[in-house]
């Protein structure tokens, strides 16, 4: 899934359109990771963490480096590296029934997708512990009083009110969009990629730590009961 969106991005990067959206099909705007990826890892633990900690990186900075408006549509709840993210999109619509959730620390994790610095300037540091450490799951309307969320719809209404917005944006002339967007982000570009790289090494660590392997045996054990 990674690889195709990175290869989305990649395409979207180039092609005839205005802006990028990001959306989610049915309830969930995006689960998260999924954890069986941990449990069934082929070629030894050490490979697995080491693969991963590569594409991680990728893929984050393929949204780092996403020329075009990058925005956020979240119809439903978001788990995980989907909420992280949402630091480098441009703007983030959300369904008043939208949730952001990052239970990193349950999972024996940390931070990812630059969260560990953009969320701190987003919302304060004490409110992203919350998030990051504590795994505070965030209401949308919570989010927006945070600076996560740039707007929250009703839900009844969300998908025909963003979706005449978006269109309206999309005949924006493209350039000046992509100039200005330039303007606003470069001065962080070269940051955003150093803590990229540094989250993506402590993620390898974790990965094949014998306390974040526990917690997510755990999480599945878990889960298999329900």
């Amino acid at each position: 899934m990674y690889q195709e969106i990175m290869l989305a991005l990649k395409n979207a990067s180039t092609d005839n359109s205005a802006i990028t959206v990001f959306t989610g099909t049915g309830d969930y705007y995006c689960s998260g990771n999924d954890l069986t990826n941990f449990t069934s890892a082929t070629g030894g633990m050490e490979e697995a963490a080491e693969k991963g900690a590569v594409v991680l990186r990728e893929f984050v900075n393929s949204f780092i480096d996403f020329p075009k408006p990058l925005v956020a549509v979240v119809n439903g709840p978001a788990v995980g590296i989907s909420v992280t993210l949402l630091g480098l999109f441009d703007a983030v619509y959300a369904s008043d029934k939208a949730t952001f959730h990052t239970p990193f620390s349950h999972l024996g994790q940390s931070p990812e997708g630059c969260s560990s610095y953009l969320f701190p300037k987003i919302m304060g540091p004490a409110k992203a512990t919350e998030m990051l450490l504590f795994g505070k799951k965030l209401t949308a309307r919570e989010a927006c009083a945070q600076g996560l969320v740039t707007e929250v719809f009703p839900d009844s209404t969300f998908e025909k009110e963003i979706w005449t917005r978006l269109k309206a944006y999309a005949k924006l002339p493209p350039n000046s969009m992509r100039i200005s967007k330039q303007l606003i982000r470069k001065n962080e570009k070269e940051k955003l990629h150093a803590v990229n790289a540094e989250e993506c090494t402590t993620l390898k660590e974790r990965w094949l730590s014998e306390e974040c392997i526990n917690a997510i045996m755990s999480f599945m054990s878990r889960k298999s009961k329900l």
